[in-house]
Order: structure tokens, then sequence, then C-alpha cells
């Protein structure tokens, strides 16, 4: 009863804003920011390569004319043709019998450029000294869309990820192409697309854990049929002020319903023991929408106690 009054203060202190107020403008890089100064920038951490892959998110039938928002058209050839996706390896990687990769799907207005810059993802993977690799698709390229694309067919994920990492072995960044252990993380809306790879995207059991940032704006019950069904770790972090507030609470009353074992905790009261000890961690941040993957570190805290080695 606490944890609702708790929940409902948080709720009614902050003003509230809708899901679509919560998207943000545009972000492209600025001019001088180009792809092979990434390239240069990332270079003290280790290798970003960038490939086109057959099996990323994009270009896929649905949106081959477009989609319009708000009376706005966003065209296939500026916001859904692009098969790019980032790869990031660190130089203290050591490649074992498997790979341990960690997948990062961006929201809406963003791309992967941009959010290698402005999450500092990177940076984060590499503090944490964890021997995994990091693969970010290039999803809806900066348009406010929360489609999935081949991600939301049947083995889609498994497609994707095979093909990343036939692609590593060639180029022999990589000695061996077997899928690891797997984490998933998204913000904002990427819910939709990782919610069908919970649903048949393939390498489930692969998936070991998933950090959802500010994005439970719906599919609740393929998140909680997967909890329920894998012992895999979640965490999600949400801001009170955003659209995520109700189905977040939807979901702490289905766990404690169906007697699920999870933590809720305030961002700036996380500590290592509770990251380490708890499989379902529902976090609250004061932070803004686009500020909680970096601005405390979060993703090089749930990292430091993940499954990665």
């Amino acid at each position: 009863m606490r944890l609702f009054i708790l929940l409902f203060l948080i709720g009614t202190l902050l003003p509230f804003r809708s899901a679509d107020a919560q998207r943000f403008g545009k972000k492209d890089l600025p001019p001088a920011l180009t792809r092979d100064s990434l390239i240069e920038k990332y270079s003290e951490y280790g290798t970003l390569v960038y490939l086109k892959c057959e099996n990323s998110v994009f270009p896929d039938d649905v949106r081959n004319f477009g989609y319009t928002y708000n009376g706005k058209k966003y065209p296939a050839s500026q916001h859904y043709s692009d098969s790019t996706v980032a790869v990031f390896i660190p130089k203290y990687y050591n490649a074992g019998r498997d790979v341990d990769i960690l997948v990062h799907f961006h929201g809406w207005y963003n791309n992967v450029d941009s959010v290698l810059v402005q999450f500092e993802l990177i940076e984060q993977l590499y503090e944490s000294e964890k021997n995994a690799i990091l693969i970010i698709p290039e999803v809806a390229k900066n348009a406010p869309d929360s489609y999935g694309g081949k991600m939301e067919r049947k083995n889609g994920f498994k497609k994707l990820i095979g093909e990343v990492l036939d692609s590593l072995q060639e180029r022999e960044l990589i000695k061996n192409d077997k899928p690891g252990d797997i984490i998933i993380s998204g913000h904002s809306g990427a819910y939709r697309a990782i919610s069908y790879i919970l649903l048949w995207g393939g390498l489930i059991d692969n998936i070991k854990e998933l950090y959802l940032f500010d994005g439970m704006y719906g599919h609740l019950e393929r998140y909680t049929y997967w909890l329920d069904h894998y012992p895999a770790k979640f965490i999600n972090v949400y801001a009170s002020d955003t659209g995520t507030r109700s189905e977040t609470e939807r979901m702490v009353e289905n766990f404690s319903a169906w007697d699920f074992d999870y933590i809720y905790a305030f961002n700036e009261e996380l500590t290592p023991d509770i990251l380490e000890d708890h499989r379902i961690i529902i976090i609250y941040t004061n932070l803004a929408h686009e500020e909680l993957i970096h601005k405390s570190r979060n993703l090089y805290k749930f990292l430091m106690a993940s499954c990665f080695d």
C-alpha cells in the first residue's frame, strides 16, 4: 500500500506530460561531426564500425511509403531506408568461445550517431570494462515512430544478430560468430521493438537482462510474460512526468498481485547491492527523459552489476 501511495504522490506533485510531449527535436550531428570523425573520436576506446545489414530494422514493407504523424509526413527515403548497424568493440575485448552483446535501441527523433554522442554509450561500456561488444541498429531515423520494422517479425532479432556477428568475423574483428549472453537496452519508443523481440524475435534464452529507460508505454503483457517464464533480469527506469507512469503503475500492480519478487528504488539511492541482489528493479528518477541514461551513469551502474564478465 505504501508503494502505491508513493507512486501516486510522485505523479501528482510533478506536472504530467503526455508521451508525445516527451519526444525531443531532431538530433542530427553537427556538420563537423561525421561518421569518420566519430570513428576517430572513439578510437581511444576501441573500434567503431558501421555495417549495412540486410536483416536490420529498416527498410521494411510497412514503411515503404513513409509515415504521417500529427499531420507531418516522414518520407521513407529519409527516415526508413537506412540499414545501418553501428558496432563498437572495446580495445580490451578478449574474444572467447561466445560473444557477449549489449544491444541498444534508440527512441523517437534520434539516430545511431546521435545516441552514441548524447548518451555516452561507448564511454559507459568502456568504463565498466565488461567483455562485451555494443550493437546499435538504426530504427526509425529522426522520426516520431515506435514501429520496430523487421524486429517485429518472427526470428527477426536472431537474424540481425547472426548477420552482424558473421560480418564482424569476416572482418576479423571477432574470432567466432556464436552469440553468448545478451543484454538489451532501450530508450523511450524502443519499447515496441523490444516487446516483439521478447514475443518471438529469437535468441530468447540468450537474453539475460533488459534495461528499459523511460519506455514503458505499452505491451506490458509481453514483458510480464517474459519475466514469468524466463529467469532474466529487468530494470525499468521511469520519470513520473512522462507517459510511462501509468504503465509502470500497472506493472507494479501486476507484480504485487502475482507475487513477483521486485524492488522499488529511487535513482539517487541506488547501490551496487540493490542492482546485484534483485532480479526485477523499478527505478524512479528525477532526471529528465533525455538524461536518465547518462546523467547519473545509469548504464554504467547497471553493467557493473550485470551478467557480463
